[in-house]
């Protein structure tokens, strides 16, 4: 297989978001590809028609194109190996069932779903019992003539041991008196996962099947699929779980009871596509020099199988919106204010500030995610009814008393402001805190208090005063003035 090109697929099953667990498989799948020079397959498995969604298949498409994962085939863009969705190969599947039944290595179970279900509630045997596994031809023949409903199931070995490779695990082996006797293709025509994945896997040259780790007890079925068949088998890469932190510091897989754990959910709550594959490339895989940040591209030229852990990695909501923080304080000014504007224009609806450069200024070192804007800024569209006592700050030096005095000095000098400006603010209000004879602090805190009507801001007086634009901010001056007139 090493002189094959590698080739590797993505085959989710559409029944439902895409989670995160599959979208790091994709991404893993797809890293691994692009970094051996390979090809990146699409297929989308929807043989198991009871859990189909509709519209999920948009979704997938939908999510791989978010986050750059461009695939070379796929149902949308074809390719050499279609069709790429199963229930377009059905007719594919049976043939191959028949050969294996033929060649002893598979055969008719006409068991009904009663029988089956009455066996599984013994509790005492934890799979099929092999009935139908010692009918004679005459009773076979029979029973297709009859019409009986049957599946397909695999002659699975009783005796000895199957031990295959994993890239991550190493060797495994499951004994055989383990492995039940597959269904391969079900009484609806469909085939199985397992019988479908192997049979696709196949055709399409698959030379590196990635998936998560709870599938490597299966893997011995896929791999006695390919011996009976006398096909090579490809190399395995299963992927370490993903746990979630409890409320007790434990650790558990992950699940909704931990947060959002589909891609869906992730962008809704304000993280960025770039931010989720950035973050998500890190658990189960470590770089060589131990780096955080990387692009898409980046994770391409550096991603290697060897770097992934058998550990479980711990999904860390913290440290993800840590990360998204980093991606947007990286941003170019340009950049932020193309993801900002939709946010900016909930709280200028009329068009907002002639200056965005202010906001960006103000905004981007202090946020982890888009959505925070809206309240950061929300004292913009309306200002707080906020108490008296906001204007008292120890660090400040201000009381009740001397933030009147600072109110009326400002709102004098502000009042004969013809350019109103950042620069020409700054500039005037420090000068007119060193006429006055304080601290800047004690003039600029019940302005901004005056201003915003809130103690905490992103960004002091200065900008709120420019982006509320001169006619507002000396209306908001004196409002707190008044109000502080109001008490003595």
């Amino acid at each position: 297989m090493n002189d094959k090109k590698v080739r590797t697929r993505f085959a989710p099953s559409p029944t439902g978001f895409m989670h995160v667990g599959n979208l790091r498989t994709a991404l893993y799948e797809y890293l691994i590809a692009k970094s051996m020079g390979g090809d990146f397959v699409l297929r989308i498995e929807d043989t198991d028609q009871e859990r189909f969604v509709e519209g999920a298949v948009q979704v997938i498409y939908q999510t791989l194109q978010s986050v750059g994962l461009k695939h070379d085939e796929g149902p949308d863009v074809g390719g050499a190996y279609g069709p790429y969705v199963q229930s377009e190969r059905r007719d594919i599947y049976r043939p191959y069932a028949e050969q294996l039944v033929r060649e002893g290595k598979a055969y008719y179970c006409f068991c009904s779903k009663e029988r089956l279900d009455a066996l599984h509630a013994e509790g005492d045997f934890g799979g099929y019992d092999r009935h139908c596994r010692s009918l004679s031809q005459a009773e076979v023949d029979s029973m297709l003539a009859a019409g009986t409903p049957y599946v397909i199931r695999q002659r699975m070995p009783i005796d000895g041991s199957t031990t295959f490779h994993d890239a991550v695990y190493g060797d495994i082996t499951i004994e055989n008196k383990e492995l039940e006797d597959q269904v391969l293709l079900k009484s609806d025509g469909y085939p199985t996962y397992n019988f479908a994945n192997v049979i696709d896997d196949h055709l399409m040259n698959i030379t590196h099947v990635v998936r998560g780790c709870e599938y490597l007890s299966s893997t011995p079925k896929y791999n006695l699929l390919y011996e009976a068949f006398g096909w090579e088998i490809p190399t395995y890469v299963h992927l370490p779980l993903i746990m979630g932190k409890n409320e007790d510091g434990s650790v558990s897989k992950l699940s909704k009871r931990h947060g959002s754990t589909s891609f869906e959910g992730l962008i809704k709550e304000g993280y960025l596509p770039e931010t989720i594959v950035n973050y998500i490339a890190l658990l189960g895989w470590c770089p060589k020099d131990n780096r955080e940040q990387f692009t898409l591209e980046e994770l391409t030229r550096e991603f290697s199988i060897d770097g992934i852990s058998k550990s479980p990695a711990v999904f860390d909501y913290d440290k993800l919106e840590w990360f998204n923080g980093e991606h947007i304080h990286a941003m170019s000014a340009e950049q932020f204010i193309a993801h900002a504007l939709p946010y900016f224009q909930q709280v200028f609806p009329n068009g907002g500030p002639s200056d965005w450069a202010i906001l960006v200024g103000i905004l981007q070192p202090r946020i982890t995610k888009f959505i925070q804007i809206p309240g950061l800024l929300a004292f913009f569209s309306t200002l707080p009814d906020y108490p008296v006592d906001f204007f008292i700050n120890k660090k400040s030096k201000t009381n009740l008393e001397n933030s009147k005095d600072m109110l009326r000095a400002a709102i004098h000098a502000l009042q004969g402001v013809a350019d109103w400006k950042l620069d020409v603010l700054h500039a005037l209000l420090l000068q007119l805190a060193q006429e006055l004879g304080v601290k800047n602090g004690t003039l600029l805190w019940p302005v901004r208090i005056a201003a915003a009507g809130t103690l905490v801001t992103p960004g002091g007086a200065m900008e709120i005063l420019t982006l509320l634009g001169k006619e507002e901010a000396l209306r908001r001056l004196q409002n707190g003035l008044d109000r502080l007139s109001q008490v003595g």
